[in-house]
């Protein structure tokens, strides 16, 4: 079972980086082809299969929700990517888009996979901190918050990309193909712009409902195991962090109707806290969320 497993990591990383590549191919290609949507389709579910295949079997031995670690926790984002995509594929059909969501499925897998220790990797027994109900509800609210938040932030530095090039190159591929994108889902826009920033808030506004929802279930949580609703843990000082970034972004667009650049440069910010609260905070190797350090 081990090097079936292990052979399914490789297998995962090389189809991830083969998707990404062909959207790459396909964003440029000056004819679209009706098999390479048929490819990716297939590659996509097998890549997800993939991971379901692993997490199972860890659960399996386990017996527990494999989301313990840093290892397991990136497995699981990299699956919320995915199921994101699938959940948007047959309404949401772009080119752009889908580059983005394989890019950051190929940048989750290639860490834990190729960069993470094989320490990290190992199946361990679980922390007695961990072993309580609120593990499914805390965690993988988190994780799910932070799926959405990402997409939505990354989808704001594509504006800010497109909107500083734009004098330069209006009527780019990826432009053209935003702008279809817009048409097939109804949306009266064209600029590729408003939909991305459209759909950026929409994905932001959902993750941050999440993000509340997890941080309140994770306070919960804290009190039952370490006697204190919060204790200004460096993870739940930069998740309060991100917490009041997003509100910051929310609050801005609702009230005074800040779109569009302004909106995007906040939501970018948020994209590098989600990173530093969910990775950077593991380097200090601090507090109590210290177990899923790497030093």
């Amino acid at each position: 079972m081990i090097n079936t497993i292990s052979w399914l990591e490789g297998f995962s990383w090389i189809t991830t980086s083969v998707l990404t590549l062909s959207c790459l191919v396909d964003i440029y290609s000056k004819k679209s082809y009706f098999w390479f949507k048929n490819f990716q389709r297939i590659g996509l579910f097998i890549l997800n299969l993939s991971i379901i295949i692993i997490m199972s079997n860890r659960w399996l031995v386990t017996h527990y929700l494999p989301l313990t670690n840093l290892y397991e926790s990136l497995l699981f984002l990299s699956w919320l990517f995915i199921i994101l995509q699938f959940l948007f594929k047959y309404e949401l059909s772009n080119k752009f888009v889908n580059l983005l969501f394989n890019s950051l499925i190929t940048i989750c897998l290639s860490f834990c996979i190729l960069f993470l220790p094989s320490s990290m990797q190992e199946i361990t027994n679980l922390a007695p901190s961990l072993k309580s109900n609120w593990l499914i509800m805390h965690v993988t609210v988190i994780l799910i918050s932070y799926a959405l938040l990402l997409i939505g932030s990354l989808l704001s530095i594509a504006y800010i990309i497109i909107d500083f090039t734009k004098n330069k190159t209006n009527h780019t591929i990826v432009n053209k193909n935003l702008i279809n994108f817009g048409k097939n889902i109804n949306l009266n826009i064209n600029s590729s712009n408003e939909i991305l920033d459209q759909f950026s808030y929409r994905f932001i506004n959902l993750g941050f409902s999440f993000l509340t929802l997890g941080i309140i279930a994770g306070a919960v949580w804290a009190n039952d195991a370490w006697g204190s609703y919060w204790s200004w843990d460096p993870k739940e000082t930069w998740a309060l962090i991100t917490w009041l970034i997003y509100a910051t972004y929310l609050h801005l667009r609702i009230v005074k109707n800040w779109h569009g650049i302004k909106s995007a440069f906040i939501a970018s910010l948020g994209f590098i806290m989600v990173w530093f609260c969910y990775l950077g905070v593991n380097f200090l190797g601090q507090g109590l969320h210290s177990y899923g350090w790497f030093f």
